[in-house]
């Protein structure tokens, strides 16, 4: 095996874990925000800060796993999209679940045409179109819970469904991934 295939094997495989503990974080995180965000309290204030939080931490990851073979500048991006929305969020928090949806529905526009560029640019890894759709939906969320913003009741749990769904998402192209691997192998 040559030392760029190695390489190039050893990414795929980070990206695959990767992938399945941010499967396994939102789902975790879902359940608990349906759970206490039932209204803006400090616990779900905590909860909302966490997952842009979690976000930062798996790009931070996923750029130092990289390595040359993928495009990193999006990950900039996403890093600093997802601090934005951490600063966003503990703000919004304070005003109410509309200021939440707003905020949130601006992170998710923003960072799924990232995820969107993104997968386009590891198209030949394999396993990115769930990563391909999903950046898309989350573009199309993100305008929804911005436009769910101004409506009588507003609820946080579409976000923490929104959650589930990419967590899905990153579930199939982890197990994409697995299966292009083992076929390498």
């Amino acid at each position: 095996m040559s030392t760029s295939l190695e390489t190039a094997a050893a990414s795929t495989k980070a990206l695959r874990t990767l992938y399945f503990t941010r499967f396994g974080f939102a789902v975790v995180w879902a359940v608990l925000t349906m759970a206490i965000a039932k209204s803006i309290n400090p616990a779900a204030g905590v909860l909302l800060v966490i997952y842009p939080l979690f976000d930062v931490a798996a790009a931070v990851i996923d750029f130092r796993t990289s390595g040359s073979t993928r495009q990193r500048s999006p990950l900039y991006v996403n890093m600093g999209l997802s601090l934005l929305a951490t600063i966003g969020l503990a703000i919004a928090a304070a005003s109410g679940i509309p200021a939440v949806l707003r905020v949130w529905g601006a992170w998710a526009i923003t960072a799924g045409i990232v995820q969107l560029v993104l997968a386009i640019q590891r198209y030949r890894l394999g396993g990115q179109w769930p990563m391909i759709l999903s950046g898309g939906i989350s573009v199309l969320a993100g305008g929804s819970f911005v436009l769910m913003a101004g409506k009588p009741d507003p609820s946080l749990t579409t976000v923490a469904g929104y959650a589930i769904l990419g967590g899905v998402f990153f579930l199939i192209s982890a197990i994409r991934l697995h299966r292009l691997a083992g076929k390498v192998n």
